[in-house]
């Protein structure tokens, strides 16, 4: 049996949230999220500060890729942009990495690290079953 790997779509965080580049980004976002469970990388390499217009962007982006079971992984936060999400609370609804590139991988890092979890969870289910 041969696994299709999904692809993982990176999108680069605006600067600045104004409402029009919002609705454009949410646009986008909901056009994507309409795929099979939608994997997508934030990049907030150009994000020094974040927003409270910027937080409502991200949170309605996770909002819009966790209705259609997909996840949402967080790349390239500058300090300030991080400590606004730990004040907002909502820094532990997401995965945050250095890279886009290791966000990314992290997708397909799990995905094969399930697979090897199941497959020794399923030996240890069989050597505990020969056991009894």
């Amino acid at each position: 049996m041969s696994i299709r790997a999904r692809a993982v779509r990176v999108h680069q965080v605006p600067e600045i949230v104004t409402s029009t580049r919002e609705r454009s980004f949410l646009r986008e976002v909901q056009t994507y999220a309409q795929s099979q469970r939608p994997r997508l990388v934030l990049d907030f390499s150009k994000v020094q500060h974040l927003d409270s217009a910027a937080l409502h962007m991200l949170l309605s982006c996770l909002e819009e890729v966790m209705r259609c079971n997909g996840d949402v992984r967080l790349a390239s936060l500058c300090p300030n942009a991080e400590a606004a999400l730990r004040v907002a609370g909502v820094i532990r609804l997401f995965e945050v990495y250095a890279t886009p590139e290791a966000a990314v991988n992290s997708f397909h890092h799990r995905t094969n690290s399930m697979a090897l979890h199941l497959s020794s969870a399923e030996g240890a289910s069989r050597d505990a079953e020969h056991a009894a």
